[in-house]
């Protein structure tokens, strides 16, 4: 899984997704949590776009309200079936959820210590998770936009650190990044699988990155795992 990740501010992703006509403003994020608004990159009429949405993706039959299970990342082997997540992949409502790394943490030998590794890519300073995202009708009459990220069986390197779910987000290509927005199913579908371990980079860091309030360049410090 996926539970906190880094997002770059928006003159970033504007450059790196050729964005156009984008009215947002916002800093660079070194610990996104769920429930926070997340830059995102849909297709609009054949445009590519840039806005904000929720973290945790809200069904659009759950009347606005977020579930009190989990939906923050949806799982490969089910984004077709599972209920909260099959009506946007049916939809084609897929996107680009814009970051520049993200952590996953360790279990260490004694079964209770946790150790948190900053885990990115040498080949895009700015890339994209493959995301779902939905539009969810609040009692009152107003909309509720969300995402979800999907995930994907761990590479080898995030295996080792990600020891208990074995997981890692999708990491899309830059070369399949269209597919993904806008291919058909089945091309969208290709995209999606663990990012090549010879492109995959990590270390450890502090664990205060535990805690959300926290939240400045100084996280992605590599320490040493004795520390």
């Amino acid at each position: 899984m996926c539970g906190r990740y880094i997002s770059p501010d928006e003159a970033s992703i504007e450059r790196e997704f050729n964005l156009v006509h984008t009215e947002w403003q916002f800093p660079p994020s070194f610990n996104v949590a769920p429930t926070q608004l997340v830059p995102i990159v849909r297709s609009v009429e054949g445009e590519r776009r840039g806005t904000r949405l929720r973290w945790g993706l809200i069904p659009w039959f759950a009347k606005g309200v977020p579930p009190k299970y989990s939906t923050i990342n949806a799982r490969l082997e089910t984004v077709q079936t599972a209920a909260s997540y099959r009506r946007p992949w049916k939809r084609g409502q897929r996107c680009l959820v814009v970051a520049s790394a993200f952590y996953e943490w360790q279990v260490q030998p004694d079964g209770k210590t946790k150790v948190p590794f900053y885990i990115h890519v040498n080949d895009q300073d700015t890339f994209a998770f493959a995301g779902l995202w939905d539009s969810s009708k609040t009692e009152a009459g107003e909309y509720v936009e969300s995402v979800t990220h999907i995930t994907v069986p761990a590479n080898k390197l995030v295996g080792e650190i990600h020891n208990t779910k074995l997981r890692m987000p999708a990491i899309l290509a830059r070369d399949d990044r269209e597919a993904w927005l806008t291919g058909s199913p089945e091309e969208a579908w290709k995209t999606l699988k663990p990012y090549p371990d010879e492109h995959t980079v990590a270390w450890p860091v502090s664990t205060r990155v535990n805690t959300p309030k926290n939240n400045d360049a100084t996280l992605i410090e590599p320490v040493s795992l004795e520390a």
